[in-house]
């Protein structure tokens, strides 16, 4: 079964809980196409100025964090189950902002900017795939959801900044339609939300931010597996296996990804764990996700036919 979710005052939130009441309890194997808002609330195009002055839709209130939409419940899921994400599309709306310095953080502060910032306009073509800025600059657009997950078991409510285990603000550019992300479900229900549309963001997310811009389509499909445990994101793009790890740390981030990583290799190819060390060693790439979230993140990439 189909269904449609659209940002308003029964979807809209600002903060991960176990007790937020889902909006929505589907079937496994279910699909649901939402339409979502910028991460900043925005009630529309911003063309520059103080990131702060913006302006907001009512919904929005200044302890929130990313506009997110949900939460979905999926019938039957139980906690220590694995959640089967399929990212059908991910369609960007016309246009996006980029925010660079301009505020306390200690990125801003190694790069020399926290007291002077810019805003980026960009009008975005979604037919063609491109941006344009103010300035002329013109990139390619691949569009993703930044914010993908589920809520920490602990009750109360839960920061959307920091990328967690089970998913959240991972901010993994490969996570375009097509491809298909798998999280360990932490709370029964699962009680999935997303949000923070990206129109497009390199490895790392330097500054911050990304082309941030709602989305007038993202479409998901939903299913619970136990034939495929895992302890953190795992996904699989069209040519490709990616593990994630997240932490306080890039080695921490980093160890945590490569853990998750020979573990899926010791299931592609049975082997011991110190061969999957080895095949990791000459076949699996380690790349910067994020380093902008509190929580820090990377990702492990296994590209097919690196392994014979």
């Amino acid at each position: 079964m189909r269904h449609a979710l659209t940002p308003d005052n029964g979807t809209l939130h600002g903060y991960f809980s176990r007790d937020l009441p889902p909006v929505l309890t589907i079937e496994p194997g279910d699909t649901v196409c939402y339409r979502t808002l910028d991460c900043w609330w925005s009630a529309g195009p911003y063309p520059g100025g103080r990131n702060r002055e913006r302006p907001r839709v009512p919904q929005y209130q200044p302890d929130y964090g990313h506009a997110l939409i949900g939460p979905v419940a999926v019938r039957g899921a139980r906690a220590g189950q694995t959640l089967e994400v399929r990212i059908d599309a991910v369609l960007p709306t016309t246009w996006g902002t980029t925010v660079a310095g301009g505020w306390p953080s200690d990125f801003n502060r190694s790069y020399g900017v926290e007291e002077e910032g810019v805003v980026h306009a960009w009008q975005l073509d979604p037919v063609a795939m491109t941006g344009r800025n103010q300035h002329g600059h013109t990139v390619a657009l691949r569009p993703f959801m930044g914010v993908l997950g589920m809520p920490p078991a602990a009750p109360g409510r839960h920061s959307t900044v920091p990328p967690r285990s089970h998913g959240g603000n991972l901010d993994c550019k490969e996570l375009v339609a097509g491809s298909t992300l798998l999280l360990p479900i932490p709370v029964d229900g699962a009680l999935f939300s997303v949000g923070d549309g990206h129109a497009a963001q390199g490895d790392g997310e330097v500054g911050g931010t990304a082309i941030e811009c709602p989305m007038d389509e993202v479409t998901l499909t939903f299913d619970v597996r136990d034939d495929f445990p895992v302890t953190g994101p795992v996904a699989r793009t069209a040519d490709a296996w990616l593990t994630m790890g997240v932490g306080t740390t890039l080695d921490e981030a980093t160890f945590a990804a490569l853990d998750s990583m020979l573990t899926l290799l010791q299931r592609l190819y049975p082997v011991t764990r110190p061969d999957a060390v080895a095949l990791a060693s000459v076949a699996v790439d380690v790349r910067v996700t994020q380093i902008v979230n509190q929580t820090v993140g990377a990702h492990a990439v296994l590209r097919d036919g690196a392994i014979g």
